[in-house]
Parts: C-alpha cells; structure tokens; sequence
C-alpha cells in the first residue's frame, strides 16, 4: 500500500493508519452514524483536505487592497461611464446578498448533513472565506460611500438579480426544511444532490461567473483597480468552493450510484441550462449596451463555455460545445506575487492556474 510522504502530516499520518490496517470511516453522510464527527484522523477523502490546505494557502483580507485610486475615479465626473458605474452597481448588488445566501446554505444545511469531519472542516473555512467576501463589498460600500440601502436591496427591487436568488432558494428549498433527513432512500439522497448542485455548481459555478467576467475587465484595463483586486479574490476562493463541491457531488454518486439515474441528470441538466439562460438575462440588465470589449452575447457565449465544464465535471454530457471567448480570464487566475497596499513586502500566492473551475 502506498505510504508515501506528503507535506501535510495529516495525510501523512492517515497513510501509516492505513497502512497499519486502521479503518477509514464509513461515508459522507453516515446515515448509520457509525462515524465519530469529532475524530479526523485517519483523512478518508484527500481531496477534502487538500481543498482545505488550498484555502488557507489563498488567505487574504479586503483591507489589503488599496482603494484611493477607485474613491479618486467613482468622484470623478468623466473618468467612469454611466454604463460602467450601471455594471459595478448591478455587480455590487448580486455579490453583496448572494455571498450571505451561500454562507447560510453551508452553515444551516450542508454542515448537518455532512458528517464526515475532513469534509466538515473545509466548510467550516468555506463559510470563513464567505464572511470574507461578506466584509469585502461592506469595505466597498463604505470605501465608495454607496447606499447601503440601495446596494442591499438590489435583490428585491433589481428584477434579474431577484431571478436568480429566487431559482436558487427554491431549487435548494428541501435541506432548508427542518423534517428533512437523510435515511440512505434514494429519495433523500436525490434532494441532497440536488441542493448541492443548486449550492456549487449553479450558485457559485454559473450566477458568479458574468459578474467575474465584467468586474476582472474592468481590472484589465486598469479602472477600480481595487475593487476588481478583490473580485480576483474572491473568483480564486470561489474556484476551490467548485472544486469541492464537485468532488462532494461526485462522490456521494459513487457511494450512491442508485441515486444517479437518468431521470435524476437529465433534471440537473434542465437546472444548469435555466441558470445559464437566467444569467444572460442578467447580463443583458448589467450590461445593456456592452463596454471594454464585453457584449452580452460574449458573455452568453462564456456562460456556455463554463456549463459545460461544469456538467462535465459531474459527469453530465456537456449541451453548447462552445468556445471560450475569454481566454484572458484563465490568465488573470494567476497570482502569484501582489504587493501590498504599503508595497514594502511581496506576498508569495498560491498560482491560481493550478486550480480546477
């Protein structure tokens, strides 16, 4: 059995367990509740782990970001377009409510239903990094001096920001019920996978990535340097969240291959597919006359792009076969030296381009 050594002693130490003849633990969810949730040794899923070690790798602050050159442009009377500060707005307003909508999800459900304690201590620095991105549009709000009202409220009163909170509250409505219960039937394990892929796939994997697309070109061609600092962030933290959520996906399929029936993809498909479309909508709202080299349509076209990716991933046949319009937006993951606000140290990042989203 292979023992090999890695840098982190954790999984070191679950190797010599395994070698030892130590038992790993029974499954995600442990509906028999054989499993000791306060016991995290031997790592039965090292994908959990390395999730976990890769959000601490990435860990950073909103403060750190200087943002006296975005206070200096948002005054300005001619340095941002009417349909610039339209796209920062619309952007400000979904990010600000969908990230608390994500951070609930995993602290009041997924938590619950997830036993396994690797799995668990990922979504404890999950919901860590969402209160991150939390503080980040609280320091841009104040930073700008926006309306906090007005920000806030967009989810209401901005009708293809409330289409998608709403498409994505009512697809993961069933954990949220306090009866519900995970007793190994197919049934229940369905309505799990289905939230799941609502929570990862659709909320973080397709409602963020039009946002991403519009505030990161802003940041390519050196306007609200700042806030789209902090987007480039967030989109690498998010890009873990993916990553996790996939592999969670995709094996609680493999434990539960009953549960992954046609029907059951072919409902997944139809939800990815809705999400794409409602998240052209918004794009066309954001960005209703097309600014810096994005249009909607180019925008539709990288939501096709990512769907695909996302629907393979969980194994799922991919619907569009389209071309990546935006390639830059692989190369703007990479991270690898920022200064900070004071630029007397270099910080060594993570490289995003070695993550999967």
């Amino acid at each position: 059995m292979n023992t090999q050594t890695t840098n982190d002693p954790a999984l070191n130490i679950s190797a010599k367990q395994e070698s030892a003849g130590v038992s790993r633990r029974r499954g995600l969810m442990d509906t028999e509740r054989t499993n000791d949730p306060n016991k995290m040794l031997p790592i039965t899923y090292k994908w959990a782990r390395e999730c976990y070690k890769q959000g601490i790798n990435n860990n950073w602050v909103p403060e750190e970001v200087p943002m006296m050159d975005d206070i200096e442009m948002w005054r300005s009377k001619n340095k941002l377009t009417e349909d610039e500060r339209r796209m920062i707005l619309w952007n400000m307003g979904f990010f600000s409510t969908a990230e608390s909508l994500t951070a609930n999800n995993i602290v009041l459900t997924v938590y619950k239903h997830i036993t396994n304690p690797e799995c668990r201590q990922y979504l404890l620095r999950q919901a860590f990094e969402e209160a991150v991105h939390n503080d980040t549009f609280i320091y841009c709000c104040d930073s700008l001096n926006l309306d906090p009202d007005e920000v806030y409220q967009m989810y209401e009163t901005i009708p293809s920001i409330k289409a998608k909170d709403d498409f994505v509250i009512d697809i993961t409505k069933s954990l949220m019920d306090p009866n519900f219960k995970i007793d190994g039937s197919v049934e229940s394990i369905q309505k799990l996978l289905n939230d799941l892929v609502g929570y990862y796939v659709i909320m973080e994997g397709i409602f963020f990535y039009a946002g991403f697309a519009m505030m990161l070109s802003l940041l390519r061609n050196k306007k609200m340097t700042g806030v789209g600092e902090q987007f480039q962030y967030i989109m690498r933290d998010e890009s873990v969240h993916l990553s996790f959520g996939q592999h969670l996906i995709n094996t609680i399929v493999a434990e539960n291959p009953e549960a992954w029936t046609a029907e059951f993809q072919q409902q997944q498909t139809e939800n990815i597919m809705r999400a794409v479309q409602l998240e052209y909508e918004y794009a066309c709202d954001a960005l209703p006359r097309g600014i810096l080299g994005l249009r909607s349509d180019t925008i539709h076209e990288y939501l096709k792009f990512i769907a695909d990716r996302r629907l393979q991933r969980i194994g799922l046949k991919p619907q569009y076969k389209a071309e990546n319009p935006f390639p830059w937006m692989s190369e703007i993951m990479d991270l690898n030296k920022e200064k900070n606000f004071f630029e007397t140290r270099v910080t060594e990042y993570q490289s995003g381009s070695a993550l999967e989203w």
